[in-house]
């Protein structure tokens, strides 16, 4: 019975990263409150979040009479249920499990289940990131600034010159097609046994920001036709080019989207206003549920080990990729699907082979510079111990 229990809690409940001022112990001179705020923070993360919005909805909801809305429109708060939980556990928002259920079982037009993706995850995605925000998790700060940077202006682009351009079969085919390969990318680096991780993106420089800067852009476009993309976007790229762990970059592209989608709402709402009434009724039956089960999703997926993430969205993209072949696409979308997902895969694993020659890169440069830190020391040493060494009123030059 040991060895499952072992393996139970290895792979499931492995314990949380916290960042370092997080993680110190609770000080001797600390007052009730402050040991009560830091021994349970991570129970106070959870309620404070999920406290505020369910009195909101629910008080809102009466004023409103909202509950006669759950007669027709009960199909996503049930979606939800599962979808915001894996949103918070995983780098995939609610987007990655509503526009494909949405547009692939229920028959709902992309927009309608963009924009749905988009105001359920403002307020599910704002929760978990106030999560992981009060509980301290680890996260890479730089990728979070750096890819809002880049997917401010990415949405905006895609809004307005790339989502009225494409068909409604070409944003289900591109969702699924380069996700997929992402999986598969991330699949084959995970079975490298013992592979080097780190905590923070390593050697911070500036190209590195124009990376991060980069990639948001193209996920700004992305989430702009599907609801979500910046967040799988910056995960793949820290965790395949600059080999950030799974466990650092998950709660990070929580943040991430949580901070994009109150930019999408506020940009599809104000500046274009043109959101269908049917993505506010859906968003509006969901609310509860979201501010519910993401908060709990991130709670959760603190603990796990990176492997259980990983494999996570290993499941989602595959059940994507199904969904979309069931509902018997053209032979057309179908070549398309196939050429990009052996391009983006083509894509990531150059990517990850990139990543690894940085590595080297480090390795070879480390003993260089150990090397002239230990002759610079022992310089330092000998100079000293002859100072000591010559007569009271003597220079060194005279000595």
């Amino acid at each position: 019975m040991r060895q499952p229990c072992r393996s139970w809690r290895r792979y499931i409940w492995e314990g949380q990263q916290l960042s370092d001022n997080a993680a110190k112990a609770v000080p001797d001179d600390a007052d009730f409150f402050d040991r009560v705020l830091i021994k349970r923070r991570k129970y106070i993360a959870f309620l404070v979040p999920f406290a505020v919005m369910q009195i909101i909805w629910w008080v809102t909801a009466y004023r409103y009479d909202w509950f006669v809305l759950f007669e027709t429109r009960w199909q996503m708060p049930v979606v939800m249920f599962f979808g915001s939980t894996i949103a918070g556990m995983t780098s995939e928002g609610g987007g990655a499990v509503a526009f494909p259920v949405m547009t692939l079982l229920l028959q709902i037009d992309p927009i309608t289940a963009r924009d749905f993706s988009l105001i359920i995850q403002s307020a599910g995605m704002t929760c978990a990131m106030c999560v992981v925000l009060i509980m301290q998790v680890q996260i890479e700060r730089r990728a979070i600034v750096f890819g809002t940077l880049g997917s401010v202006p990415g949405f905006v682009i895609g809004s307005v010159f790339v989502d009225p351009y494409l068909s409604a079969e070409q944003k289900k085919m591109l969702f699924v097609s380069i996700w997929s390969s992402f999986a598969i990318a991330l699949f084959l680096l995970n079975s490298q046994h013992k592979r080097r991780t780190y905590d923070v993106i390593p050697h911070f420089c500036f190209w590195k920001a124009i990376a991060l800067i980069a990639t948001g852009l193209v996920g700004g476009m992305f989430t702009s036709f599907a609801g979500s993309g910046v967040d799988i976007c910056t995960f793949s790229i820290i965790t395949l080019l600059f080999r950030v762990s799974e466990k650092t970059a998950t709660p990070t592209s929580v943040v991430l989207m949580g901070i994009n989608t109150m930019v999408g709402v506020y940009w599809r709402s104000v500046w274009q206003g043109d959101v269908p009434p049917l993505a506010w009724e859906y968003a509006t039956v969901s609310v509860p549920v979201a501010v519910t089960m993401a908060p709990l999703g991130s709670f959760l997926g603190s603990h796990m080990h990176r492997q259980v993430l990983a494999g996570l969205i290993y499941i989602l993209e595959a059940a994507a990729l199904v969904g979309f072949l069931i509902t018997r696409p053209s032979m057309l979308l179908i070549l398309q699907g196939a050429f990009i997902i052996l391009a983006s895969f083509a894509f990531f694993t150059s990517v990850s082979r990139v990543g690894q020659q940085i590595i080297d890169v480090n390795d070879t440069q480390r003993p260089t510079v150990v090397s002239e830190l230990t002759v610079e020391k022992t310089v330092s040493i000998q100079g000293s111990v002859d100072a000591d060494r010559q007569p009271p009123g003597q220079s060194p030059e005279e000595a």
